[in-house]
């Protein structure tokens, strides 16, 4: 039996760089800066040179930081936010924590991003503004989303937890919108041995909100101006994140390489891929495909000793947590289609060659589910 190809194996990684991640660590310790500090100080002042921005806020979490996000313009009850209905549920989230409603918007048929045209159908008097999401690493259309967001004067916010180093038209995401928001969850093409997180702006105004609110509310210390959150990025997650970020360059080189080997060589007419626009670089944080019966497929590779899973099996307006809502299945259907086919490929910086030989070999040898008679 071939040893087991995971999905991601993270720890590769941290065999290749042992010694300086933990050299890092052990500065922080020293000077024992664990909640916010120096460490957490000087990652903010890298990400904001690497994404092209004046500031960047690290935050505990990518949830959170789509939540600050949200309070820092202004979003409150009684107001609607765009979001795709295709993503990981915490881009909702950063909508409902301040007593918004998500309002949810199909996907594209090939890119699977937000499609414009379905935001356009959602917008009333309530919406205020919409939340991209560079989807699977693959930037959304921008530009397309940015017209329709100034002819009804809103807002428009990047979710960027799964597109570090992503370009679109040649600009860093989390640099085009008001507000860029990461996550640096382990796994992410930029991650932390933990959580974390950021908000990248050139507004100053909303910096220092997100500032003040993810600090307790204060900007002088125990004197709090309004009501904040306990939400600073831990100084060891700083530290690594600064380690990780010396090598972004490299393993985003490394991604695209094997996305693109997956894209020349998987010929299974059974199996679809996401469509990549020529004005973006994705990153291939995650490379989805479509199948005609997913389940079937997630067994057959396991059959071959290859990890494979699903993002995401249940598109978010047809979750539980929003039933309230009162969306019903077909009110977005591209994005129903790929809840209900999709397939997550192996692929990470680390994998060898003839790891993405077996995925590609596997994923052509696949017959399909047999039809019981």
């Amino acid at each position: 039996m071939s040893d087991r190809i995971k999905r991601i194996d993270l720890t590769r990684d941290f065999q290749a760089h042992k010694e300086e991640y933990m050299k890092a660590i052990q500065a922080v310790c020293e000077e024992t800066a664990f909640s916010g500090g120096r460490f957490a100080d000087q990652f903010d002042e890298e990400l904001a040179a690497f994404v092209g921005t004046r500031y960047a806020a690290g935050v505990n979490n990518g949830t959170s930081a789509l939540h600050l996000a949200m309070l820092a313009l202004g979003v409150g009850p009684g107001d609607e936010v765009i979001v795709p209905a295709n993503t990981y549920i915490a881009t909702a989230w950063g909508v409902s924590y301040t007593g918004a409603t998500p309002v949810f918007a199909d996907c594209t048929p090939d890119t699977w991003e937000i499609d414009p045209a379905s935001v356009e159908r959602k917008i009333t008097q309530k919406t205020k503004g919409i939340i991209g999401v560079h989807l699977y690493g693959q930037p959304f259309d921008f530009r397309a989303i940015r017209e329709i967001a100034d002819r009804h004067g809103l807002f428009v916010v990047e979710d960027c937890a799964q597109a570090s180093n992503a370009l679109y038209e040649g600009r860093q995401v989390g640099s085009l919108g008001e507000l860029g928001c990461f996550s640096f969850y382990p796994g992410k093409n930029l991650y932390a041995f933990g959580e974390g997180g950021s908000v990248t702006t050139d507004n100053e105004e909303y910096f220092k909100h997100i500032t003040r609110l993810k600090n307790q509310g204060c900007d002088v210390r125990y004197y709090h101006d309004e009501v904040g959150y306990n939400m600073r990025l831990e100084g060891v997650q700083g530290a690594v994140l600064s380690v990780s970020l010396k090598y972004l360059n490299e393993w985003t080189d490394r991604r695209i390489a094997i996305g693109q080997r997956y894209h020349r060589e998987i010929t299974n007419p059974l199996i679809t891929m996401q469509v990549h626009p020529e004005n973006t670089r994705p990153v291939y944080h995650l490379f989805v495909i479509t199948v005609p019966d997913h389940e079937d497929f997630v067994r057959y590779m396991e059959e071959q000793n290859i990890e494979c899973n699903m993002h995401y099996p249940v598109p978010c307006h047809l979750q539980k947590a929003y039933a309230h809502l009162g969306y019903q299945p077909g009110d977005c259907p591209n994005a129903e289609y790929l809840a209900s086919h999709c397939v997550t490929l192996p692929l990470f910086p680390e994998m060898r060659d003839d790891e993405v030989e077996r995925v590609v070999r596997a994923c052509n040898e696949y017959k399909g589910a047999v039809k019981k008679p």
